[in-house]
């Protein structure tokens, strides 16, 4: 009576068991890029890349510095902080993003000495290769990106000391309507 309740687990194990081998993924068939290939007319593993193909940039390839900083190349460097630059820095720069909530160390703020006083090769190097708690952002963000989200720091940063009576009057007049409705 005992030998079925002792059979049916040997044979599970058993069964499991025989499934393990020695297979490695490095030992599989496969054709490496430089090998030769009957399968494709060229005899070459290797592929030419497919007709209308874009190719991605190279992230470590430096892009120099734009001659001209405008309104187009703010936008973009506003649009890409938003999308890389925003969880951590936040959206004014101030180092409280939403992972600080999280637990995460807060970043420097900007408009602060030490990051108002960086060259902008020395913020470009820090997208690229990361500082500190800042991890490496180049795979993420493409050279001229990395441009414009400068760009865009070094407008965060003016804009942070800025006098409202230094603003254009149309300007001021949206801070007054801003400050009105969040009164109400």
């Amino acid at each position: 009576m005992r030998r079925p309740l002792i059979l049916g687990p040997v044979l599970a194990l058993a069964c499991a068991l025989a499934g393990c081998g020695e297979a490695n993924m490095r030992d599989q068939p496969k054709a490496k890029t430089w090998d030769a290939n009957r399968f494709f007319p060229q005899g070459m593993t290797m592929r030419a890349p497919v007709a209308g193909t874009v190719p991605r940039a190279d992230p470590a390839r430096f892009v120099p510095r734009p001659a001209v900083i405008d309104a187009a190349l703010l936008a973009r460097g506003r649009e890409r902080y938003g999308i890389a630059c925003t969880p951590c820095h936040g959206a004014s720069g101030d180092g409280r993003g939403m992972i600080v909530a999280r637990g995460f160390p807060a970043a420097p703020p900007f408009a602060g000495e030490r990051l108002a006083a960086a060259t902008s090769d020395r913020l470009y190097a820090a997208i690229t290769q990361g500082h500190g708690a800042m991890l490496p952002m180049g795979a993420q963000v493409a050279p001229a990106d990395r441009w414009a989200i400068v760009a865009y720091i070094r407008a965060l940063q003016l804009s942070q000391g800025a006098a409202v009576a230094s603003l254009p009057a149309e300007d001021q007049d949206r801070l007054r309507d801003g400050a009105r409705r969040a009164a109400r």
